[in-house]
This record gives C-alpha cells, structure tokens and sequence, in this order.
C-alpha cells in the first residue's frame, strides 16, 4: 500500500436493512477506488455467510470474505466473516476470537477501534442502518484519533438507532443517503488524511487486544473501568462501568461488552421472562392447593398430603422468582417486575 498519508482505510458497520445500502454503496464506487474498504455486519455465528457474493454482484471492486492473516490490498472489499471479529492490525487482518461485544461477534465497534488503532486519521468510518448502538463507542474512537466519521441519514435508514446513536455520541463529518454515500466515500478515499494525532491511548489498545482473543481479567479492568452492581448476561459476573466511555458502557473481567442500550433492552427480556414464570407458579400453586382441600374434605389424606407437599415445592420456587425480582430491582433496572 501506499506509504503516502491519505484515507485510504474505509470502515463500514451495519445491521437490519443494511444489505440493500451496501448494494447501492457498491455500485456507486469506481473501479480504480484508492482504498480498501472493511464491512462488519450483524450474521449469525454458525451459518456460512453470503455477503461476500451477493455484494459482488453489484460492485465494481473484488469483494471477498476476510482470512485471517492476510495483507490488507487496496481497491479490495472485505467483509467480516462469521463468529469473528474482523480487525485491522497494521497492513495485515486478523480475526479476532474475543468476547462478543452488545451480544454479537462480529461487531462494529472492535472494527472501528482497530482501524482508528492502526491507521488514525486515514481511517474513515460509516454507520449505516441498524438496531440499538453497536458502532456508536467505535466511531468516536476513529473521530478521536483524527479520523473521518460518516452516518446514513437516520431518516433513510429502514433502522434508524444505530445512526441516531452515532449522532448523538458524534460529531459526525458527514451524515448521507444511501444513493449519496457511494459518492460521498468516492471523494475521500485518496484525499489527504489529517496530522497524527498523539500515540493512541493505552484503552484503546487493550480493547483492542480484548477483541483479539487476549485474557483480560480483574487487573486489567481495573485500568478502565469501575466495578458497578451490574451482572453480565452472558457469563453472571460482575459488570464494570468502562470511564470516559461514550457511549456509556460496561464489561466484565471475562472481557464481554455491553452498551447501557443493549444492557437494559437484555435485561427487559429477563424480566418478562422471569414475570411470566412468577404468574405459572402462581397459578399452579392455587390450583394444588384447591386439589388438597377437596383431598382433605373427600376424606382422601394421603392424596392430600401429596398435593400439599407439591404447594410446598410450588411456594419455594416462587420465593426464589421473587428474590430474583427483588434483585433486579436493588440494581435500578426499570422493569415489568414491580406489577407484580
């Protein structure tokens, strides 16, 4: 690649609806494009992906699924391949192996780190249509580091939170439509890429390095976050708050990360989860109750001492659903519980 300091690193993350954008993107490019663009999506972690040839189709540059190892080349399109992080480790890709961060692997946001990582202000980072906030922490790291930032237009994205959450979290170069974005990416790839700014903080790295598949544990947390009365979703340990974090985030020692969003949008399912189960218990616990008094009047004792030794179990469960309430609760969560 060109030693020469333009933008020429091009990061695009999307989710629900993004596809059609990307066609579009694509199609939109010249063939003699002086950069290498990297696509991160939402795909599920055990089915082949598709991407790379649907995207072909429509695109005047060679589209391909990223390998592990390989040196970046300009004029070609990589996309992240399923159950790993594509990340921008100097000239090369590697996949990174790491927790999954807002419940996905691959994420935006590891990309965006890396990019901004490894190139600083050649990096230029797009958020396109999408549901909750995966990008959003990423491409205020590429803006912080000298990088260009660019949102799909939230009212032309089929989703509009992963564009809304970018904007509100950055102050974005530029915000386009589908059918500007091909264009809008034609003109900055090449140009001249700004000064570089100061050596990358030591939290951008280790994020990057948790991404990669480092172990990250206890000590290492502690550098950049603050333990908080969170659980973890994925693995039940202790949440901290990630400092300085914009958006506001949390991982564990584990290394999973979470946006506040995705957080409390999880935690919104356990508890209906957990509400329903209360409602079952009650429900079964009132009816062998009955069942035991009908036993008792019948003359049926040991009938009756069966269905009350089932209530018993029944009110037991029920108490530990309840502490689980109460729990989630004491940790401030806003949650269907408190109807009950």
């Amino acid at each position: 690649m060109s030693s020469s300091v333009t933008k020429d690193i091009i990061a695009i993350g999307g989710s629900a609806g993004s596809r059609a954008v990307l066609k579009t993107l694509f199609a939109d490019l010249p063939s003699d494009l002086p950069a290498s663009i990297f696509v991160s999506t939402h795909i599920p972690a055990n089915s082949p992906s598709l991407l790379p040839e649907i995207l072909a189709d429509s695109s005047n540059l060679p589209v391909r699924q990223a390998v592990d190892g390989q040196p970046i080349e300009r004029g070609h399109i990589y996309v992240a391949a399923p159950d790993r992080h594509l990340l921008l480790m100097g000239e090369t890709i590697k996949f990174g192996a790491g927790p999954r961060e807002n419940m996905v692997r691959p994420s935006i946001d590891p990309m965006f780190r890396s990019a901004a990582l490894s190139f600083g202000p050649r990096a230029v980072g797009l958020v396109l249509t999408g549901m909750l906030n995966d990008g959003a922490a990423g491409l205020h790291a590429i803006k912080s580091h000298g990088g260009t930032t660019l949102v799909q237009h939230p009212l032309d994205a089929e989703a509009d939170q992963m564009p809304l959450a970018a904007l509100e979290e950055v102050e974005v170069d530029h915000v386009a439509s589908a059918a500007e974005l091909g264009g809008l990416l034609a003109k900055i790839a090449g140009s001249e890429a700004g000064p570089v700014p100061d050596v990358p903080s030591d939290d951008l790295r280790l994020e990057v390095e948790i991404a990669a598949g480092d172990r990250l544990g206890s000590a290492a947390l502690r550098k950049i976050a603050s333990p908080s009365a969170l659980t973890c979703p994925d693995c039940h340990g202790v949440l901290s708050e990630v400092r300085g974090s914009r958006p506001l985030r949390f991982r564990c020692q584990i290394g999973h990360a979470y946006t506040a969003d995705v957080l409390a949008g999880h935690t919104d399912e356990l508890d209906e989860a957990i509400r329903i189960a209360m409602r079952i218990m009650e429900e079964r616990l009132t009816l062998v109750e009955r069942m035991a008094r009908d036993a008792r009047a019948t003359g049926r004792n040991a009938v009756a001492e069966l269905y009350e030794a089932r209530a018993a179990e029944y009110r037991q469960y029920s108490a530990t659903l309840r502490n689980a309430a109460l729990s989630s609760l004491r940790h401030g969560r806003a949650s269907p519980l408190q109807d009950i």
